[in-house]
């Protein structure tokens, strides 16, 4: 049995500790992925920075991580689309409740994963590079053609326009930038958000026009680019990017919204336990900016959610995008690397080291650490 080692979260607040941990083989329709490269994620952070205010259900110690990109060195019963020595990017799940938490957690050199949640790699594609995928792939998709958020057409190959547009707040973002693609292969015009040194990576993504989120006539220009096109949905990525798209809702009269980030940012808490100022304000700000945004959504008759990206796991969208989709939209080039990777070290200690840049603030990166 393969030795296996991972960066343990040991308790609230703590920094990852890198030590042994079991290896477990695959059950039924799983596969054991070697793991070469793994990407931090905003949850990550906010269970080490916040403790037990999310993911209550997760046993001390932890293995967190969703984003792994490796090598398949088991095959679970009744696994058909992949076999050992395969390389596959995979949505590692074992944050979420219910799970077998430790194996599946993405922060290891071994990870069971499930098999409808793996893709292959294209040969010309770097492990670091498929490992920005998994996590945000799953959440715009499941925020776009989930039937209880967006419900769009499915993407294909071809797609013929459907003459609606999607707006994307947000789009440089890890989620955004994979949204931005989704809509686009799915026949739908995109208009999105980025800072201006990022607006012509929008549009190789797929995005007809791109305006700065920062600009004080930001949604009046979004507005006017949509003009008289009916908006079939629109995603807000991004901290304080729900109430912006939901005002652009309400100016093209459409209907839906998916939420796919607070509207305050959880960054501030310091990460320690008990109550402080920053938490006791921030937990205010929130509950506040929600009941305000939701009381807005009413007048005008919109329906904003949030999404999760697991959910996927238990409804169309997720084969879709796992078993037909993408392995086929990466393997012709059609789906572009996005954001780009930015490799942090080599090695499960520079777990932490990723974290602590990701808190300070990253633009159009994903930051990956190499195994």
């Amino acid at each position: 049995m393969p030795d296996n080692t991972a960066a343990w979260l040991d308790s609230a607040y703590a920094d990852f500790t890198v030590r042994s941990a079991p290896y477990r083989s695959p059950e039924a329709g799983q596969i054991v992925v070697r793991n070469h490269a793994v990407a931090v994620n905003p949850l990550d952070s906010i269970k080490q920075s916040t403790g037990d205010l999310m993911y209550r259900s997760l046993p001390y110690p932890s293995v967190l991580g969703e984003d792994i990109a490796g090598e398949v060195v088991e095959v679970g019963s009744g696994v058909t689309r992949f076999r050992v020595g395969d390389r596959v990017l995979a949505y590692a799940v074992g944050m979420e409740k219910g799970r077998d938490h430790q194996p599946e957690g993405g922060f290891q050199r071994y990870t069971v994963v499930e098999s409808q949640l793996a893709a292959p790699i294209p040969d010309a594609m770097r492990f670091e590079e498929a490992a920005v995928f998994p996590l945000a792939v799953s959440t715009a998709a499941s925020a776009l053609f989930q039937s209880d958020q967006l419900g769009l057409r499915h993407p294909t190959s071809t797609a013929a326009p459907t003459g609606e547009v999607v707006v994307v707040w947000g789009g440089s973002t890890s989620v955004g930038s994979n949204a931005v693609q989704l809509a686009a292969a799915a026949g739908y015009r995109v208009v999105t958000t980025a800072s201006p040194r990022n607006h012509e990576r929008m549009r190789e993504l797929g995005a007809s026009a791109v305006f700065d989120y920062a600009s004080s006539t930001v949604v009046r220009d979004v507005v006017a680019a949509i003009g008289t096109d009916p908006v079939a949905g629109l995603l807000a990525v991004g901290t304080g990017s729900a109430e912006p798209t939901v005002k652009i809702a309400a100016a093209t009269g459409a209907k839906r919204v998916s939420m796919a980030s607070p509207s305050v940012s959880m960054e501030s808490v310091p990460r320690r336990a008990g109550l402080s100022r920053a938490l006791v304000g921030m937990g205010v700000r929130l509950v506040s900016a929600n009941v305000s945004l939701q009381a807005y959504c009413a007048v005008h008759g919109i329906r904003a959610r949030f999404v999760w990206g697991s959910s996927l796991m238990n409804n169309e969208v997720g084969p879709m995008l796992w078993g037909e989709f993408l392995p086929r939209a990466l393997a012709d080039g059609s789906y572009l690397v996005a954001p780009t990777p930015e490799v942090v070290g080599f090695g499960l200690e520079h777990v932490q080291t990723a974290l602590d840049l990701l808190r300070r603030g990253v633009s159009a990166k994903k930051l990956v650490v190499t195994l």
